[in-house]
């Protein structure tokens, strides 16, 4: 119980901190707040007055002294109502003020996130935190500031009030509330890891409906429409029981208080009933109508309070999840005196490098390579022998364990992270497109390309004949995932990206394993044109795409079995030529 009110805690500190920028609106909230009560509790007197009044039927001060009042009634509730819209308007502000830092701040974290942190978390989980868990503190910080701030100054105003009124028949209403801030303390307790399991779970919601919408083709050539629906029945079902089981407990509140606020009124009633007919004028009819109507006014905060309460658990649940991802540990950041690297010739150069992605499974160890500028290195071998991993440590995805790798002697360790991958040009099997026009997507590397750079790329690339028969030519505009462009289409644009930008050094990950035999050959002749003078790295498992390969690269295990270009390896009759036979025979 004490670890979780510490998380509470520190959580709530954590928001105040992002309150802290927009202090100045939130004087103004409190003000308005003040002037907004003030003039509540002013209009009870009034109305107090107007009944006292009508004793007094027929004199002739009557009716002036009564428009006097009407008049003097109305003015306050005009200005009780602009203090309220402007008290709406900065609250409103301040929130999604808020919002907006909290989200471009998890956005930001997301960009320097290592990638094994994408690689262990599920993307609809994080969406769900960055979408879905700001919303909710959204929601809950909005009902908090305008009800917490009203309620309280609400609370001390009639307080003050009601002991200028009559002292005894305050004590009455002072001796009874607490009971219902007792009741909501309890209630919210319960409710604070109800409304975080509702949040976790709807992250796995999120993760399962995002899995089924990027792979429904999957889902439906292998009939697991059936399972895949059990699976989304099965969490919704715990979203049900766990959201249920917080309303349950957080709609207790009302009720409970509401009870509570009906003793006072009734204790009022009493006690103020008896002291009309005591006090022989002294406490009229009027003061107790208008002590009702702030024992009224009185209780009913205490009632939003346990309401806002139970929103704020829900709220600071949510904004837990959020300020984890924002907390998370970032991938070590370039040094100090990280170097950029310009003028790049192409060499490389590992050595005794070491990488596994868990301790306890080893993948590369001990890996020595030292590449050349300009030469091509084909890297080939069986599924999971760490081809692709390869690719990771030169891009610097990962940083290895062990050893180093170099570019132009330097250690990339301490090369600045954008000037490395500025170097490479990359293409890789799985292809990547954003929501936008064609254009957009080949110019991601080159934003500054003029047309005729990009038609030039399109056609080394072979990708303009398809894109001039597209509706909007270039100006088409795509879904990220592609729309409906071919799989070798997407590819194509992906290749043509990097025709467009052509850095000193390229890598090619399965990048013409989505083209038809002839356009790959058409796509083979353009990247031995692109790959002229530059540093290229081929990952294939079709071995008949890297036969001009200068160095072939043969892994197994995370290590370098055999070396040398293809004629050499095939006259070592080793596992290279037992690799090439096998797919000739295939083929």
């Amino acid at each position: 119980m004490k670890e979780k009110s510490g998380k509470q805690k520190d959580t709530l500190i954590k928001v105040l901190k992002y309150i802290k920028p927009y202090r100045f609106l939130m004087a103004l909230t409190i003000i308005m707040a003040i002037v907004s009560v003030a003039l509540t509790l002013y209009l009870p007197i009034l109305t107090g007055d107007a009944v006292d009044l009508l004793a007094f039927i027929g004199q002739t001060f009557f009716w002036p002294d009564l428009f006097s009042l009407l008049g003097k009634m109305a003015v306050v509730i005009l200005l009780t109502a602009l203090a309220q819209w402007i008290m709406s308007l900065s609250n409103n502000k301040i929130v999604y003020n808020i919002i907006q830092d909290i989200r471009k701040k998890a956005f930001r974290k997301l960009e320097v996130l290592p990638l094994k942190y994408m690689d262990a978390h599920s993307h609809g989980d994080i969406v769900s935190r960055v979408v879905a868990d700001v919303d909710q503190f959204a929601d809950g910080l909005l009902i908090g500031f305008t009800q917490l701030f009203t309620g309280v100054i609400t609370i001390i105003g009639t307080l003050g009030f009601m002991l200028s009124v009559n002292v005894g028949i305050t004590i009455v209403v002072v001796v009874i509330t607490p009971v219902s801030l007792l009741v909501a303390a309890f209630i919210a307790k319960k409710t604070f890891n109800m409304f975080k399991l509702q949040s976790e779970t709807r992250g796995e919601q999120t993760t399962l409906i995002n899995e089924m919408i990027g792979n429904q083709k999957v889902v439906q050539a292998f009939n697991r429409e059936d399972e895949t629906l059990e699976k989304f029945d099965e969490i919704n079902g715990r979203l049900e029981k766990c959201s249920l089981r917080a309303i349950f407990f957080s709609s207790l509140t009302n009720p409970c208080t509401r009870f509570v606020n009906s003793l006072v009124y009734t204790g009022v009633g009493l006690t103020g009933a008896l002291a009309v007919i005591r006090t022989s004028g002294i406490f009229s009819v009027g003061q107790l109508t208008c002590f009702l109507s702030y024992a009224n006014q009185y209780t009913k905060p205490f009632n939003e309070i346990s309401g806002v309460i139970t929103e704020l658990q829900n709220a600071l649940a949510c904004a837990a999840r959020i300020f984890e991802l924002i907390e998370e540990e970032p991938q070590i950041p370039d040094t100090e005196d990280a170097v950029i690297l310009d003028h790049v010739q192409g060499k490389v150069d590992l050595d005794h490098v070491a990488f596994s992605y868990v301790p306890e499974r080893k993948l590369i160890e001990d890996l020595d390579l030292h590449v050349n500028p300009g030469q091509r290195i084909a890297i080939v071998g069986p599924t999971g022998c760490g081809k692709t991993t390869i690719i990771n440590l030169l891009m610097r995805f990962y940083d290895v364990d062990q050893g180093a790798i170099c570019v132009e002697g330097t250690d990339i360790r301490r090369i600045t992270r954008k000037s490395l991958r500025t170097s490479y040009g990359m293409v890789l099997q799985d292809t990547w497109l954003k929501r936008g026009t064609i254009r957009d997507n080949i110019t991601v590397g080159k934003p500054e390309a003029s047309e005729e750079e990009i038609i030039a790329a399109a056609k080394k690339s072979h990708a303009h004949s398809f894109i001039r028969r597209l509706p909007e030519g270039y100006d088409t505009v795509i879904s990220e995932d592609g729309g409906s462009l071919s799989q070798g289409q997407k590819q194509l644009l992906c290749i043509t990206r990097v025709m467009l930008s052509l850095p000193p050094m390229l890598i090619l990950d399965e990048a013409t394993s989505s083209i038809d035999t002839r356009t790959e050959i058409k796509i083979q002749k353009a990247f031995a044109s692109m790959m002229e003078g530059r540093t290229s790295f081929i990952v294939a498992h079709r071995l008949s795409t890297i036969q001009n390969a200068d160095v072939i690269l043969v892994m197994k295990d995370g290590h370098i079995i055999e070396q040398g270009n293809h004629e050499e390896l095939l006259e070592k009759k080793g596992f290279y030529a037992e690799l090439y036979q096998s797919q000739f025979a295939l083929g």
